[in-house]
């Protein structure tokens, strides 16, 4: 089956596109979709089978574990246990931005999707259709980029296509992502365990 794509910007974002992604991530489907780094490849982060489907689309080991996007500040505190006062600033100065923060994971999280650990890696895309997906899907998205490991991050929804549209259900195609691979290489480095 090959992906259903749907074009948009932000500043034009197809809410009935927008919709269906978000009933496909409810119901365990996967959905790529760009943030300001990389397109991601999305799945329900609170579905331990949803991980999984990730795991086998990228070829990825299921012990890396998979950062939960959220879409609001106020969604952190179901998935964590404790958000310590640095989280909280670090939050208000970077999110939503490409930063990605550990935390000590709450029971809702499933272990598949922490790669069997206790902690829970989240971030707050500021991309504005990366925001509206993860909203309609239900506030938390599981994403690593949407390219099968070993490849290079997908900076377009074309590269998604050509290497995961056999995998993966849908493809929201957002233009090529902002800051892209360079940056990313340079944030890779700033991922901040905060217990």
């Amino acid at each position: 089956m090959k992906a259903e794509i749907a074009v948009m910007t932000a500043e034009n974002i197809d809410e009935d596109a927008i919709r269906r992604g978000g009933e496909i991530l409810k119901n365990g489907g996967l959905v790529a979709f760009p943030t300001e780094t990389v397109y991601g490849l999305g799945g329900n982060a609170l579905d331990p089978k949803a991980s999984m489907k990730i795991y086998a689309a990228k070829g990825r080991p299921s012990d890396n574990p998979l950062i939960v996007h959220i879409a609001d500040i106020r969604d952190l505190d179901r998935i964590v246990t404790e958000v310590p006062e640095k989280a909280r600033i670090l939050a208000d100065k970077y999110w939503p931005g490409p930063l990605t923060m550990i935390l000590p994971k709450a029971d809702i999280v499933p272990k598949e999707t922490t790669g069997g650990l206790d902690s829970v890696a989240v971030r707050f895309p500021s991309d504005r259709i990366a925001q509206k997906l993860i909203r309609s899907a239900g506030g938390y998205v599981a994403a690593p980029s949407a390219n099968t490991s070993g490849r290079p991050s997908p900076t377009t929804a074309q590269h998604v296509a050509e290497d995961l549209g056999e995998a993966i259900d849908m493809i929201i195609d957002g233009g090529q992502v902002n800051i892209g691979l360079d940056l990313r290489s340079w944030i890779s480095q700033r991922i901040f365990r905060l217990f």
